[in-house]
């Protein structure tokens, strides 16, 4: 493979300077007198010298210092649409000076510099391919060495800090090396296989046991379902009558604001919905208590006056216990059964998935001027667009079980 002009130039004896004229090597005419335009040589802050970097001008990367194994690699490479845009076109670039054309004219082509050209040629020739698919990833000053990286994981795996710029200053601190753009540290961590993640709420008092033996339970109950009986899950919620702020694409320039309201009237509601046909019944009570479940239940009779029986799936609240709510359960001509989902587990009662899409859909980044039409969103949500819209919607509030283990999770403290 033939060398740069800058790299050939960087081997020469002689030494360069800003003023002096390049002792000639074999790629160029040993006639020629080239000069070396400087980038930067002094720092007129500090009057300092600084590493002097330059750009041979009158000079070009011979044609043909490609190998035929070389050349189709990198066509293969430029072709291929799976391929990062910005490797594929760094790819097609070296072709481009493999038959013969000048930094600049590749430049022009690919809408970019010429010295950006001679870099990718440069970075190409260094370190092949892997030099070409190196985009900054390593940050400002030098590459992390592979026990640098090494250090760094277990660092990060025994701290697990929040921020880019606390993994940016331990690595300035402990390498002496600084990463100028938050951008080329989550480029890095990304490379290392970190994830920024956000830690789930686990009980540490979940029971493995009970949760497995609900789940066989749920599924023996739905595979021996008869035409004359539904199931249904219940909960309550009490959501504040305010927006909740979350992230959105704006443009640059627009800072966005959310306007607020005071947060203090709160919306009591107690519901049940039937995953099979995404009917529910959603009640304001003034509280949630043994006579609003009274209330509900009676509700959910009413809307299946054909079933034989209605499986009621709920959590173990008091008022669910209530003395009130099991003599109502006792009349001879009640059709409902409770069964009671385990102690801690939300995951395991779908509702619960209902109302995070209730925020999604009413309270994020959506501010309701007046506390009436704040309700009046979120029941009309509950009572008629899930129904209406439950073929889009079953997806996110579905019974797709799973056993959750704090074994499973490092649990922070």
């Amino acid at each position: 493979m033939a060398l740069t002009t800058a790299t050939a130039a960087s081997s020469a004896a002689t030494a360069w300077c800003p003023s002096r004229p390049v002792a000639a090597t074999g790629v160029f005419n040993r006639a020629e007198k080239s000069t070396y335009i400087p980038r930067l040589f002094e720092d007129a802050k500090k009057g300092l010298l600084q590493p002097f970097y330059g750009i041979l001008v009158g000079s070009m990367i011979r044609a043909g210092f490609l190998s035929a194994t070389e050349r189709e690699e990198l066509i293969e490479l430029a072709r291929n649409g799976l391929a990062a845009h910005r490797l594929a076109r760094r790819a097609n670039a070296l072709v481009l000076l493999d038959r013969g054309m000048s930094c600049e004219d590749v430049g022009s082509v690919l809408l970019v510099d010429d010295d950006t050209v001679r870099t990718w040629s440069r970075l190409y020739e260094e370190d092949g391919i892997e030099g070409l698919a190196g985009f900054g990833y390593e940050g400002s000053v030098c590459r992390l060495s592979v026990d640098q990286r090494e250090k760094l994981k277990a660092w990060i795996g025994e701290t697990l800090p929040r921020t880019t710029r606390t993994v940016g200053a331990w690595i300035e601190r402990e390498f002496a090396i600084v990463y100028q753009s938050r951008s080329g540290l989550v480029a890095l961590l990304h490379d290392l296989g970190m994830e920024h993640r956000r830690p789930k709420a686990v009980s540490r008092k979940l029971d493995e046991a009970k949760q497995k033996a609900f789940i066989e339970g749920y599924n023996t109950l739905l595979n021996t379902l008869s035409d004359d009986e539904a199931v249904m899950f219940v909960d309550a919620v009490h959501p504040t009558h305010g927006a909740r702020p979350v992230g959105c694409w704006a443009p640059k320039e627009t800072k966005v604001a959310l306007d607020q309201t005071s947060g203090r009237q709160r919306l009591n509601i107690h519901g049940a919905i039937d995953l099979e046909t995404g009917q529910t019944r959603m009640l304001e009570v003034l509280t949630v208590d043994a006579m609003s479940t009274i209330a509900l239940l009676t509700s959910i009779e009413t809307l299946y006056p054909t079933m034989r029986r209605i499986h009621v799936f709920l959590d173990n609240a008091r008022y669910h216990h209530a003395k009130l709510v099991q003599e109502w359960l006792a009349q001879p001509e009640r059709r409902i059964k409770l069964h009671f989902i385990p102690t801690y587990c939300p995951h395991l009662n779908p509702i619960e998935r209902l109302w995070g899409l209730m925020h999604k859909n009413i309270t994020h980044n959506k501010c309701h001027a007046t506390y009436n039409g704040f309700c009046n969103a979120m029941l009309g949500f509950l009572r008629e667009s899930v129904p209406k819209n439950w073929a889009a919607l079953c997806d996110d509030v579905s019974d797709n079980f799973r056993v959750i283990s704090p074994k499973d999770f490092r649990v922070l403290t």
